[in-house]
């Protein structure tokens, strides 16, 4: 393996510049741990960004791997599949939705989201999609016309037209902003990138009362909240959102790429064949990782979400009390959880590598926790302890 400084230079002769990497090595990762070539253990907090639900060399998705592998790793989605099929047999099964489409990212699980609701509103009037501040959908052009966020949309401007971004919670701007030219709506209940932003019962009824009026297509991003994370199957559980579409990726596939989005009944027909397709989506290595997902999601997983989750909140209160001059808020579900702080949150990110932990700070000033489900209590005391020294200073 080559060290650091040899990779930081062939990157940086390589790539386009678009990541800030880490000034670390990773040679291998064990449950909710990285360790690097330095022989350094590093407790992951982030969990590849909401990806690595079941940590790191998790032996029953290694053992799905490694079937599916010396069976095959790839071919044309114009066969049936049984991995891919039995995937979605298990997904429908455990959301109650009606079909499914599977695609490679989240960006794409969206852009098909769009493509369903301009299909189904084909003729007619509706054209207008609705997003909200503080959201993120994703950076391809369409997903990104979504996304509310300036410092990820202005250098590539023009974007799609006949997108509204609205205030989040805003019951105001839901009343003055939606109508009869409404096709979609399109709402994370808890925003992830956007500072774990939650919804307010309120808003959320009123979205579900516009649409019964309006009889426009809710989409809930579930991205980075759905498979588990807060608890419940997806976020929007939580909140009572009446959505016909479900964006999914990140975690779904158990650390490869996948993504899908699911349908109930009013949107089922509305793809015929040929109207929209993916090479790799729901590629049979991935959708069996997909299986061991969904059905140790179904056996207690969740149950041990909203255990850890619960014992991560309280610590993270008492923590706030006890420092409520550098913690403003803490705010979550599950293992989703933001504290954001009165301060910039970046230099906490690096005093936290320095002490072997990985966090992650988003909208400035919020430090965003993304654990595996993996993770024990033991763990999240050490989290507790070293992030409590790192307030101190």
């Amino acid at each position: 393996m080559k060290d650091l400084n040899e990779l930081v230079s062939t990157e940086d002769q390589d790539f386009f510049h678009t990541y800030k990497r880490l000034k670390v090595v990773i040679e291998r990762g064990e449950g909710c741990y990285l360790y690097t070539d330095k022989g350094e253990k590093i407790l992951d907090m982030f969990g590849g960004l909401a990806v690595n639900v079941l940590g790191y060399n998790h032996p029953k998705i290694n053992s799905a791997i490694e079937e599916q592998v010396k069976r095959y790793i790839h071919i044309s989605n114009l066969f049936y599949q049984e991995k891919q099929i039995a995937f979605a047999d298990k997904i429908l099964q455990l959301t109650g939705f009606s079909k499914v489409f599977f695609s490679n990212s989240g960006t794409e699980s969206v852009e098909a989201a769009i493509k369903l609701i301009r299909k189904f509103f084909l003729g007619s009037n509706k054209k207008t999609l609705i997003s909200f501040t503080g959201s993120f959908h994703g950076r391809t052009i369409g997903a990104l016309s979504l996304t509310a966020r300036k410092k990820y949309r202005d250098q590539f401007e023009p974007l799609m037209p006949g997108v509204k971004h609205l205030e989040f919670n805003s019951l105001s701007d839901l009343e003055h902003h939606i109508d009869d030219n409404t096709a979609g709506v399109f709402v994370e209940c808890i925003q992830g990138e956007g500072g774990v932003n939650i919804a307010s019962n309120e808003f959320i009824a009123k979205i579900n009362e516009l649409k019964e009026k309006f009889g426009f297509i809710v989409v809930a991003d579930e991205i980075q909240s759905g498979v588990g994370r807060t608890g419940k199957m997806h976020g929007f559980e939580h909140f009572g959102l009446d959505a016909d579409i479900v964006a999914l990726a990140k975690g779904i596939g158990g650390g490869l790429p996948l993504g899908a989005i699911l349908g109930n009944d009013r949107v089922k027909d509305v793809f015929t064949v040929g109207e929209h397709g993916s090479t790799f989506g729901g590629n049979p290595v991935a959708a069996a990782c997909g299986l061991v997902i969904y059905t140790e999601l179904e056996n207690g997983l969740m149950e041990r979400v909203n255990q850890l989750g619960n014992y991560l909140m309280e610590m993270l209160n008492e923590m706030k009390a006890k420092f409520p001059d550098k913690i403003k808020d803490v705010r979550g579900k599950g293992l989703m959880i933001g504290i954001e702080l009165n301060s910039p949150g970046q230099p906490f990110v690096e005093m936290m590598m320095q002490k072997s932990v990985l966090v992650n700070c988003t909208n400035d000033n919020v430090i965003r926790l993304l654990p595996p489900y993996v993770i024990e209590e033991n763990d999240i005391d050490a989290f507790i302890e070293r992030f409590s020294d790192c307030l101190l200073n």
